[in-house]
């Protein structure tokens, strides 16, 4: 077939290849030096590879797709490789992946989009039908068997409601199966055969279908063989992993590579586990079958049998023919047989196609041995073993559908030889087992054929007899193992068991565990019983590097033992190879029949089939994986597997990549070894892919590697080998490449340290003693820190060698040593850090006589990984541990490579040499921290006393020391000695001391955190240093001012360096020298009220500054604000009360370490108060409640505190007695007017004395009896007195005794005549009030403290400025302190932090401003103004709720309203000087745009008065303060109208019995305004005489609305509404000019009123007319006003007819 020039990928104007992505493709087993690999030509760098049985796929840069090879689905087109054909029905994908099969391929898009395409006759392209080629007549045409063009597949996952689709991330394809890794890591297969791991009976499966298996389990990696599959899975955290003690030993991190010390130990695991039936899955059953490979597949295989004269002829002839253009199949004359011949033959009767011997027809199966039939073998055997023949041939045809002959009609010349000739029988267990697992659907039945050089026609899922076999026969015998056959190997006894388990997750995953190391109570270093995890997987971690805690997993056939359980028995579902558990696989690769598995530490594990030696290793057969036989120092990082060979890509001696292969070779050559083998040979060469004459017995390195470049990756298929190179472009390549060699080297040796080091030193029982017990524990700390390190190493080599092979695709910036520098650094100072503490403690001396002990003679081991050969030097573990931080060095010299990449004014450029210039400056700072740790442990060596031995400490480095007697103290004695010792972490002054002879007398010890160090100034000498301490100063003399300059910048530096780089605060700083502000922690030593006392916070020159902490240990504790040293501003503090043992608790604000201001205390005995302190005592407005632990003494006082004590107007509530006090205070007594209310009704206001009543009082009951006379007592009368009861009569006279006993009365008794009774009642109504105290005195303390906080005198002269200043600096400072607010709240705060104009003229738009900014203000306590309005609030409940809820106390509630009033506008006119007078006007302009923004009382003012808005306190303040006061005010208001109330409430019982037109009637409403009608839902009904609640309904409804408003301003807007619905409906009937008269209105309004059935209207018009605004009282709203009123008493006085 001709190819368009369009399809062709070559651009047709002959521009040159690129020098990125080059493709080169050789011929399996060639491996001479004259090989030139062939090239493929595309304009675009090509990005990967995928080499199938006969073709091949190419993905360019672009997304575009190529196809090469023998691609059958084309109608038999072959193309050459060096020209591949466009797959342009994927032009407008971008496509991502790709995945070539057997004979099918696949690719995946960016958005996880999934194509297939080619063989699809075993469902392997997941397609019914796409347009594609049938087969003919008489075979099945459920599916297409090719599907020539890429089609779409979904993967859609039906487990969710609704449906969705799955984003696919990775493909790959075996001979006749799918495997898709989508983007939650879940698997999903398609296809046919036990190698798609799925629960079902029915094959093909056409659909793609979740590996159950696998689910809730974390894929990294899918790979697929050619009837098996392997997947890369995240290991499982450890389940008993203590969390309870995480710094404990190793596991105290959550890095994943203990297995470097621990690699050999693996958990044991039970024979309870289930293992899968070790037999495949049949594909076919009785009734539906699944097409058969077609004809040009067989045509394929002809070529090749007929082309296998010699080993080197048996790739495709069309992949390398001299034209290099795409060949026809039909060219291939003769040697390919027709497809109807094909056909017709296949359905040949199974006699035609054996020989009489049993062995097939076929010229190329040469073997004589049984193997060749297995069921002749199974006839013979009946000889030499017994066979109940016809219960096999029974269990094969239920199994089937089938008949044995026709089964064996069909695949006589096709069907796998096994291992063994095993004597079988069939037990009935057995074949009910067999049958209820597995039944298929397809009539046909396939086996594969080994002895070929590619997979022959074969079946998806054919039953191995010979396995059959074993499994009936096994079951016959009853094993019991947990493995389905005995495994003899003779290797390691850890190999020797079972290598599998299942992956149920019941069972769980095998799991390597490190048991971990911590020091027992008995001193021994010993292994934690408690293991940890290896953790997760290779998937990209938080940090975007890969972890390596990965488990490899297996499952479909296992013949050749490519499954890696340690048997050669087939699995139906995945299992987890044990031995690979902890080795941190980081790829996968699948052969034909092998795997190979590549770990971090570059080594490659193999097995399966070895028959070309394309394991690596002369093992043949590999059931377990085994480590293939590399050169030492060679590390792999790439691997891949095709038919029969492996290509192993690693580091050469030089930075350029080299290839090694492993598998068939055509003529001999080093390290190739002839297949002269005894018969179990034969038969293994026979089961190979190809018979080879010579093989590789080793990896063999390929010559011609070093010509292709900078090779990124490599892949196998079939016969066909292919590597991807770079050129070195501006020397990018070759940088990139250098970096992650040396970084897999840096990661090879650091785990060599951890196993031939770490581990025999922490398994030895004597290293807990050798090293003592505190340098064991650092021994620890340093094992943890360089495993953590290595496992950083590690995943920094696994993530480089992704960016190698995606470099076109990942920009340099995206490096992790720049995205996650800091965790570089970080891993890196911490092992600098834990290598210095070992040092410092004397370590190392110990350490290395322990490895002497432990090693012995093998120290070559230390020396060899050092890279010294001084022997014996004691020195070798220093320099050993040491080495990883040259590395550091290594990334810079890398990063500055690839920085002269680019140029510098580009963004690579800068980023990669920040990068360099961190990881130098780090090198650096690592290197003296090295330096110091030498010195001090030379420091520590030399000075070695008691007292040395109390200030050594891991961490502590000696900066400086004054042994040399360059500093002294100040005024020191004559024959005095200070030494100086100058630490990382403190400055020690020991007295008494001879350096010389090491003498220490005594020692003060200062942390440098608390140490303020500047030079004297007004010191004559010029040698004089200040050093200042929380607890003390003092002054240290230099002997010179080298010594001197010495000295000040060792201090500063350490001082600055103890700090962490630089104290907090806003302090001005020099360079080199430490903030005077700072957080540090210190402990007071010395006597005073800090004594032992621990603080926590800022510091300023020496003292306690800023925001802290201060604990003392007998339990107080101060949290909050210090200045100078004290307590200052807001805290919490906590005092324990020794005598009750229980805490008491304060918050609010201190002054000069006392409790002043406001806050809240709350006291041991459960006292609580909350209110203003002044020098640490409560005086002000505060409130006390008392009784919450006690209920037989519970109160409530609220008031005025002076000096502790109560003092001044206060309100006593008396829970227990059930009393309410309201009046004045002195030193903690009722002293002076007051008003007391009970429970019980009574209510008394008089003078008091010394907490009782005595003077002249008036008592009142409930029953209006009143007593108004002299007091001696409580409630006791001593003296003149006049008794009044209830009905008006008096008694006058002289009374004695108590009110609630009985009162004894010498005096006269008076009945009023019928027209004076008024008169007394009045009377002494009149004189209730008059010994009460004043509104205006009440609360002045709360007033004062809001003027407190606006930072004014009330005496003085209030400055308005710094009022305001004052409100900004209080709003702030309570944001700051209040974390918790929401965001209204926040943006309200906002809106008040701003300083509002305030000084300008008022006008009716900025009064609307002042009123808005008034509702913001107190609706936040924050404010001064919020805080007085709540404070109010609080005052006036606790007054009148509860006991306080006295109808008598309603006048003085209202007045204290007023008074409130009053006060509160006297601080907003000073807030707000511009406010008129009260009752002034402000004008308002024509057309104003404020009068859309007026309020309710603003509209009613300006109807009233015509223009302008009239400023009064009630308009202004009202709206604000009576919503918050109204329900204990309405309260008083409807106990006060109560009796009005129920004759009220009959009345409009009464009149609501009578229908609408008799009630208009009876009210003598005019019948002009009787409504007819009324509109429902839209439409006009006529009211009827029966008819109730019909007429004015609007207006009805509207007066309702009464009861939902607060203020009297918008109960008048109600009832203005009211007369306008009214009005409005009767106009409706009248004529346009009606206007009403009073006698017209009355009536009508009454009927309103009596239909709304308002309750409470008494009261609702008394609060109306005690708070309305005097200037609404006249005009319209007053004529409405007095119409409602009029109403009410009309109502009241009702009588009906």
């Amino acid at each position: 077939m001709e190819i368009e020039n369009k399809e062709s990928p070559v651009d047709e104007q002959g521009t040159p290849p690129t020098e990125r992505g080059l493709l080169h493709l050789w011929q399996a087993g060639v491996t001479s030096e004259g090989l030139c690999p062939d090239r493929v030509l595309l304009s675009r760098p090509i990005l990967q590879a995928s080499l199938g049985a006969y073709h091949g796929l190419i993905l360019a840069q672009g997304g575009l797709v190529y196809s090469f090879g023998q691609l059958p689905w084309r109608q038999g087109l072959c193309v050459p490789a060096a020209s591949p054909l466009l797959e342009s029905s994927l032009a407008m994908q971008m496509v991502v992946k790709i995945a070539a099969g057997g004979f099918h391929c696949g690719a995946v898009t960016e958005q996880g989009g999934v194509y297939m395409w080619g063989e699809n006759s075993a469902g392997q392209c997941g397609l019914t039908d796409k347009g594609g080629i049938h087969g003919k007549r008489g075979l099945p045409d459920r599916g297409t068997l090719f599907i020539p063009e890429p089609s779409p597949v979904s993967v859609v996952d039906n487990e969710v409601l609704p449906t969705v689709l799955v984003k696919v991330v990775e493909l790959a394809c075996g001979m006749e199966h799918t495997l898709a890794l989508s983007a939650k890591h879940e698997l999903w297969a398609w296809g046919s055969g036990c190698q798609l791991g799925l629960v079902t009976k029915t094959f093909p499966v056409w659909r793609p279908q979740k590996v159950e298996h696998l689910a809730g389990r974390h894929v990294i990696q899918v790979v697929c063989g050619g009837y098996h599959s392997l997947a890369l899975v995240r290991g499982l955290p450890s389940q008993n992993y203590d969390a309870q003690n995480p710094s404990e030993g190793f596991e105290a991190r959550q890095q994943p590579d203990y297995s470097a010390i621990e690699r050999d130990e693996l958990i044991t695991v039970d024979d309870a586990h289930y293992c899968p039936l070790g037999v495949e899955l049949a594909e076919v059953t009785s009734g539906k079958g699944c097409l058969r490979r077609s004809m040009p597949r067989r045509r394929l295989l002809a070529a090749e049998r007929l082309a296998s004269a010699s080993p080197a002829s048996e790739a495709s002839p069309c992949l390398y023919s001299e034209s290099q253009k795409p060949v026809h199949a039909s060219d291939l004359g003769n040697r390919m047989p027709s497809a109807t011949t094909t056909l017709d033959k296949m359905n040949q009767p199974f006699q035609a196609e054996l020989e009489p011997d049993g062995q097939a027809e076929h010229p190329t199966q040469t073997d004589s041995t049984d193997k060749a039939c297995p069921l002749a073998g199974l006839r013979r055997n009946k000889k030499s073993a017994p066979c109940d023949e016809l219960a096999l041939q029974d269990f094969l045809q239920r199994l089937s559908g089938r008949s044995l002959e026709e089964q064996g009609a069909r695949g006589a010349g096709e069907t796998n030889s096994s291992d063994d000739s095993y004597p079988s029988s069939v037990s009935e267990p057995s074949r009910d087992l067999l049958e209820s697992s597995y039944e298929d659907d397809s009539p046909v039945r396939r086996n594969t054929n080994s002895n070929r050089g590619v997979s022959m026609l074969c079946s998806s899922a054919p039953v191995c007899v010979e396995e059959v076999r074993v499994s009936i026969e096994e079951e016959a015998v009853g094993r019991k193992s947990s493995s389905l056959t005995d495994i003899t190997l003779e290797e390691s006894p850890e190999v020797k068991r079972r290598c599998s388990l299942p992956g149920t997750p019941t069972h769980g995953t095998p799991r390597y565990r490190s048991p971990g190391y911590r020091i027992s109570s008995g001193g021994r270093m010993t292994k934690r019983g408690k293991g940890r995890t290896q953790g997760v997987g290779l998937e990209e971690a938080r940090d975007g590097m890969p972890h390596l805690g990965t488990e490899v997993w297996s499952w479909g056939r296992g013949m050749e033992g490519q499954l890696g359980h340690g048997d050669h028995l087939p699995r139906l579902q995945p299992l987890c190879v044990k031995s690979l558990t902890g080795e941190q696989v980081v790829k996968l690769a699948a052969g034909t029949h092998h795997s190979l598995a590549l770990t971090a530490q570059c080594q490659v594990y193999s097995w399966g089939s070895n028959m070309c030696g394309q394991l690596g290793h002369i093992n043949s057969p590999a059931t377990i994986p085994q480590q293939a036989k590399l050169t030492e120092g060679i590390h792999v990082w790439d691997v891949s597997a095709g038919q029969s060979h492996s290509l192993l890509l690693a580091d050469g001696d030089c930075v350029q990549p080299i290839i090694y292969y492993c598998g068939q070779q055509p003529v001999s050559q080093p390290y190739l070894a002839k297949t002269e083998r005894s018969s179990q040979g034969q038969r293994l060469c026979q089961r190979s892919p190809n018979r080879a004459e010579t093989y590789t017995v080793r990896p063999l390195l390929l010559p011609f590697c070093m010509e292709m470049g900078y090779v990124s990756g490599v892949f196998s298929g079939g016969q066909m080998c292919a590597a991807l190179a770079d050129q070195n472009v501006m020397g990018f390549i070759s940088a990139s490449h250098e970096l992650a060699s040396k970084e897999r080297q840096q990661y090879c040796w650091l785990y060599n340290i951890s196993k031939d080091i770490l581990k025999p030193l922490l398994n030895k029982e004597s290293t807990c003693s050798s090293l003592g017990q505190p340098c064991s524990r650092l021994f620890l700390s340093l094992s943890e820190s360089l495993v953590h390190l290595s496992a950083l190493t590690g995943r920094h080599s696994v993530s480089l060698t992704h960016f190698l092979q995606n470099t076109q695709r990942y920009d340099v910036t995206s490096l992790p040593l720049l995205v996650h520098a800091d965790l570089f650094m970080d891993a890196y100072k911490e092992y600098c850090a834990s290598v210095g503490n070992f040092q410092v403690m004397g370590g190392f001396q110990s350490l290395h006589k322990l490895s002497v002990e432990c090693f012995g003679k093998q120290q070559d081991v230390v020396f060899r990984l050092c890279g010294v050969d001084q022997a014996g030097s004691t020195e070798v573990m220093v320099v050993l541990f040491y080495l990883p931080l040259q590395h550091l060095h290594q990334y810079s010299r890398s990063l500055l490579k690839l920085a002269a990449c680019y140029d510098v004014s580009t963004p690579e450029y800068m980023s990669l040499h920040q990068g360099c210039s961190q990881y130098e400056s780090l090198s650096l700072s690592l290197w003296r921290s090295r330096k110091e740790a030498e010195a001090t442990a030379l420091f520590w060596k030399t000075y070695s006393t008691k007292t040395a031995d109390l200030l050594c400490r891991p961490e502590r480095r000696v900066v400086c020391e004054s042994s040399n007697r360059g500093l002294t103290l100040q005024n020191a004695g004559r024959f005095s000695s200070h030494w100086f010792i100058l630490f990382n972490d403190v400055l020690v002054h020991t007295q008494g001391t001879i350096p010389s002879k090491s003498l220490f007398s005594s020692h003060h010890v200062y942390p440098l955190t608390c140490l303020w160090v500047r030079p004297v100034t007004d010191d004559s000498s010029g040698l004089a240093i200040k050093v200042t301490c929380p607890e003390e100063s003092f002054t240290l003399v230099a002997s010179t001012p080298q010594e001197k300059n010495k000295w000040l910048h060792a201090l500063n530096q350490a001082v600055e360096h103890a700090l962490g780089g630089g104290g907090q605060g806003s302090s001005p700083r020099v360079t080199g020298v430490p903030a005077v502000s700072r957080s540090a922690s210190y402990t007071f030593t010395g006597e005073g009220r800090l004594k032992d006392a621990h603080y926590s916070g800022g510091w300023l020159a020496g003292k306690i500054h800023g925001r802290g902490t201060m604990k003392w240990p007998d339990g107080r504790s101060y949290t909050g604000n210090f200045k100078n040293g004290l307590e200052d501003g807001y805290g919490e503090c906590v005092i324990l009360n020794k005598l009750l043992n229980k805490p008491d608790r304060y918050r609010g604000h201190w002054k000069e370490g006392k409790i002043h201001g406001f806050g809240t205390y709350k006291y041991a005995s459960g006292e609580v108060y909350e209110g203003c302190f002044y020098d640490g005592q409560r005086h002000g407005y505060g409130m006390l409640s008392s009784g919450k632990l006690t209920r037989t003494s519970s109160s409530v006082f609220i008031g005025v505190w002076v000096h502790d004590r109560k003092t001044g107007y206060g309100v006593f509530d008396d829970i227990t007695r059930g009393e309410k006090y309201m009046g004045l205070w002195l030193d903690d007594q009722k002293q002076g007017n007051a008003v007391v209310v009970t429970q019980f009704g009574l209510y008394y206001e008089g003078t008091f004395r010394d907490n009782k009543m005595n003077g002249t009082g008036l008592l009142i009951s409930e029953d209006d009896t009143s007593f108004h006379g002299e007091f001696s007592e409580d409630w006791a009368v001593s003296g003149k007195g006049v008794l009044t009861l209830a009905n008006g009569d008096c008694l006058d006279g002289l009374f004695s005794g108590e009110w609630t006993t009985g009162l004894k009365v010498i005096g006269t008794y008076t009945k009023p005549i019928h027209y004076e009774h008024d008169s007394k009642d009045r009377g002494w109504q009149l004189e209730v009030g008059r010994y009460k105290v004043p509104a205006e005195q009440r609360w002045q303390c709360v007033f004062e403290e809001c003027w407190s906080r606006l930072g004014c005198d009330p005496a003085g002269t209030p400055d308005r400025s710094t009022a305001w200043e004052k409100i900004a600096v209080t709003i702030t400072a309570g944001r700051r302190e209040s974390p918790d607010l929401s965001r209204s709240q926040s943006r309200v705060l906002e809106h008040l932090e701003w300083i509002p104009r305030h000084g300008e003229p008022i006008t009716a738009s900025n009064f609307s401003n002042i009123r808005r900014y008034l509702a913001k203000a107190c609706d936040t306590p924050l404010h001064p103004l919020g805080w007085l309005v709540e404070t109010l609030v609080t005052v006036y409940r606790m007054t009148y709720v509860g006991v306080g809820s006295n109808r008598r106390l309603l006048k003085e509630a209202v007045q204290e309203i007023r008074s409130y009033l009053t006060r509160i506008f006297s601080i907003v006119r000073f807030l707000f000087p511009g406010l008129p007078d009260e009752g002034s006007l402000i004008p308002s302009p024509p057309c104003s745009p404020s009068s859309a923004v007026l309020s309710t009382h603003d509209r009613l003012a300006n109807t009233s008065q015509g223009s302008g808005q009239v400023v009064s306190c009630s308009s202004l303040l009202l709206p604000v303060l009576l919503p918050r006061l109204y329900p204990p005010l309405f309260t008083l208001y409807c106990l006060e109208e109560e009796r009005k109330e129920v004759v009220y409430w009959e009345s409009i019982l009464r009149l609501n019995k009578q229908p609408d037109q008799s009630l208009l009637s009876f009210l003598e409403v005019p019948e002009k305004f009787w409504p007819v009608s009324m509109s429902v839902l839209g439409e006009r009904r006529q009211i009827l005489s029966t008819s109730k609640d019909a007429c004015f309904i609007p207006a009805v409804e509207t007066l309702q609305q009464i009861s939902t408003t607060f203020t009297p301003s918008d109960k008048l807007v109600v009832i203005q509404r009211t007369f306008k619905e009214l009005t409005q409906e009767v106009k409706s009937s009248q004529v346009d000019n009606f206007l009403w008269s009073m006698d017209e209105l009355i009536p009508l309004f009454i009927y309103v009123v009596v239909r709304a059935r308002i309750r409470n209207l008494g009261a609702e018009i008394c609060l109306i007319e005690d708070l309305m605004d005097p200037s609404l009282q006249h005009g319209e709203l007053g004529m409405m006003f007095t119409t409602l009123k009029a109403c009410y008493f009309h109502i009241q006085h009702e009588k009906t007819a």
